[in-house]
């Protein structure tokens, strides 16, 4: 797929981190983007910084999703390219007992749904929207649209505490190659992208001792991965016509330890 002044793009989780790394390589190639996310200041603020269409949307509720397909496609047309990377997660033991009384608690179920409504049915939500819209399009040079989904180099490695959301990535690199042969009559592509640690706004906040043994962990390069390189991959997956049904994890050689 070409990424031209010709195309236009929806980003979800556009405001910070990966989505917004992406949401710029995207605008630098002149592709007219759209970005998704929770957050009205952040989002206002980076769309009036990169020129894009700022898109408030709760990837949890059908009405707040659909409004906003409604609205960037108003703005910049109907999109030849998604990429998901709204989601986040929890950190809640399966079962834990209390430091002080011995006691023993249960991860709650409704906070290990929310997760997967999150990640997976939010990435899903969009998905089934954005191939629709595509459905609707002439071919070029043999596809409609792409799409590209983030999970999480925990969807293989998930540590303590991350049922939930190893869980809802898993999900997501479980979907890509049905969602894949769903839509090959079509002329549509989805790939995902399992990033591992990577210098998001989250990570930043982090105490420095904290990022510099997590960093020491990473095989080669030993540092955590740039918001850009993330977006360079999603870039080659939509532009390379061969690239699609895969999933391919972006981590510099890390493999997660327990905790």
């Amino acid at each position: 797929m070409r990424i031209d002044e010709t195309v236009a793009a929806i980003v979800t989780g556009g405001a910070s981190g990966l989505g917004r790394a992406t949401a710029a390589a995207l605008r630098a190639q002149g592709a007219k983007v759209s970005i998704f996310d929770l957050n009205a200041e952040a989002g206002a603020n980076v769309a009036s910084e990169l020129g894009v269409t700022f898109c408030q949307v709760d990837v949890l509720s059908d009405d707040s999703v659909a409004a906003a397909f409604e609205q960037a496609r108003a703005a910049n047309g109907q999109e030849r390219i998604l990429v998901n990377c709204a989601g986040g997660g929890n950190a809640i033991k399966t079962v834990s007992r209390d430091r002080k009384t011995g006691g023993v608690k249960i991860f709650p179920a409704d906070a290990f749904a929310w997760v997967l409504m999150l990640n997976t049915v939010g990435t899903f939500r969009c998905i089934s929207r954005a191939a629709a819209g595509m459905m609707t399009l002439d071919l070029i040079d043999g596809e409609r649209g792409v799409i590209v989904n983030t999970a999480s180099a925990a969807a293989q490695d998930g540590q303590m505490g991350q049922a939930a959301y190893s869980a809802s990535k898993a999900a997501v690199v479980g979907m890509t190659l049905p969602i894949a042969r769903d839509l090959s009559g079509e002329g549509i592509r989805i790939n995902t992208i399992m990033p591992g640690i990577f210098n998001t706004p989250l990570m930043m906040g982090a105490p420095d001792n904290v990022k510099e043994a997590l960093a020491a962990t990473v095989p080669f390069p030993k540092r955590f991965g740039e918001p850009p390189e993330y977006a360079s991959l999603a870039l080659e997956m939509i532009r390379n016509g061969y690239f699609n049904g895969e999933t391919v994890r972006l981590d510099g050689a890390i493999r997660m330890p327990p905790r």
